[in-house]
């Protein structure tokens, strides 16, 4: 992974410092939303970890992790962080289980197990009483995440799932997908009845992941083609035709993926309602796109920039755990989104060298992370494999004297 400043232009180093200590690929990273410098991210090697980028930015490789988390079985492909609550942390794993991890104590403290292949996606509704994911078993569902509970679920059968995002307070869900035709499509549904999509709507017959985001202090809806150029935006409402194309950005670039800058990160003197990272891999770049209204007035536009998400979380783990749902805490960009988070992240000192969550020992199957442990493991399993058949052999050997001894001591004189 490799962090930097959002002002640093032009080609970098190859030997540019990076956060480098996990012992397979990074699979997905997410900035935490209430503490500027703490990264979580998960990868092949089953662990998810928490970091700490210093003040300045890197100055060397960083390969010790402020907290290592192991749960999952098999390697952790998606983190997502809880929208309201501090330091609360959801992993999703190809074991087909979310962990919520409470980081305060360094430990998942409940486990969803309601998937059965790989999930692909997850999203939060907007005071993260909800979790909606969306699962390679073409199933899209609604859960409550503390009990684990699937409140609805949609069989996807004509509408692959892939991608799924909730549009705020609106009570429904956006997601991208592939038709039975193999055409890229979007779909809005009810979250309170996913037996139908409200409407269905081809896009184009490329073959890339779209990604959707969305903006719901602007109601937009931003569309990225994994491959594509362009991106598409629309607005979204309440009443029909509860989706209206507006414009789309064009580029001869292709993008692999894409990051967003969080809201209280634009420049409002220019407009900017929304900012993408587009990572160009044909040119070894990252590229900033800004979505911007071209107005001309200086003074703050209080119609684009409404009262928004801030910095400062309205749960502590525990209260959310305990049951408690709370709206965000809103901030105004027109002075607020120069202040930096006062909170600190504090990594708890932990002595347990097991987890249970549900009754079921986490830790007792982990896999081997690194290619020396694997090798480590293997051979002590080839000696533990030596042990038991030599003990078998002895064994085999005490029963056939054991069998000679009863059947002497049957035709012995004295039995007669």
């Amino acid at each position: 992974v490799q962090v930097d400043p959002a002002s640093l232009t032009g080609r970098i180093e190859p030997n540019y410092p990076k956060v480098c200590g996990h012992q397979g690929n990074v699979l997905d990273i997410k900035w935490n939303p209430f503490i500027d410098n703490i990264i979580a991210s998960c990868s092949e090697d089953t662990s998810v970890r928490i970091w700490e980028i210093p003040e300045g930015g890197l100055k060397r490789n960083m390969t010790e992790a402020l907290l290592e988390l192991h749960g999952h079985s098999r390697r952790v492909g998606l983190v997502e962080w809880h929208p309201t609550t501090n330091n609360i942390l959801f992993s999703a794993g190809y074991d087909y289980k979310v962990l919520i991890w409470n980081l305060d104590v360094g430990e998942p403290v409940k486990m969803i197990d309601c998937h059965s292949d790989v999930i692909l996606c997850m999203s939060f509704n907007t005071d993260g009483s909800l979790l909606t994911t969306t699962c390679k078993d073409k199933k899209l569902r609604v859960i409550e995440p503390r009990s684990g509970r699937v409140l609805q679920e949609a069989n996807c059968k004509n509408h692959r799932v892939n991608r799924v995002v909730f549009l705020g307070n609106m009570k429904r869900l956006l997601t991208t997908g592939v038709s039975r035709w193999n055409t890229r499509q979007i779909a809005l549904w009810d979250q309170e009845d996913l037996s139908m999509p409200l409407i269905e709507e081809e896009i184009d017959g490329l073959s890339g992941l779209l990604f959707p985001f969305y903006d719901a202090d602007t109601h937009m809806l931003y569309l990225a083609g994994k491959g594509d150029g362009n991106i598409r935006y629309y607005e979204i409402s309440t009443e029909k035709p509860f989706l209206s194309y507006l414009m789309e950005f064009r580029s001869p670039a292709p993008q692999k993926g894409l990051g967003v800058m969080p809201k209280h990160g634009l420049d409002v003197s220019a407009c900017e309602v929304f900012r993408f990272y587009k990572l160009v891999t044909l040119k070894g770049l990252i590229e900033p796109i800004s979505m911007i209204v071209p107005r001309r007035s200086d003074s703050y536009q209080e119609d684009i920039y409404p009262m928004t998400p801030g910095t400062e979380p309205a749960l502590t783990p525990d209260e959310w755990l305990g049951g408690i749902n709370r709206d965000p805490v809103l901030m105004s960009l027109k002075e607020g989104y120069k202040k930096s988070s006062k909170m600190v992240f504090k990594a708890p000192i932990k002595e347990k060298k097991s987890v249970v969550v549900n009754g079921i020992d986490l830790l007792e199957n982990v896999p081997p992370r690194t290619e020396n442990e694997l090798l480590r493991m293997f051979f002590r399993q080839q000696d533990e494999i030596r042990r038991l058949k030599e003990e078998l052999a002895q064994k085999d050997i005490r029963i056939r004297q054991l069998q000679l001894e009863l059947r002497n001591l049957l035709n012995s004189p004295k039995n007669c």
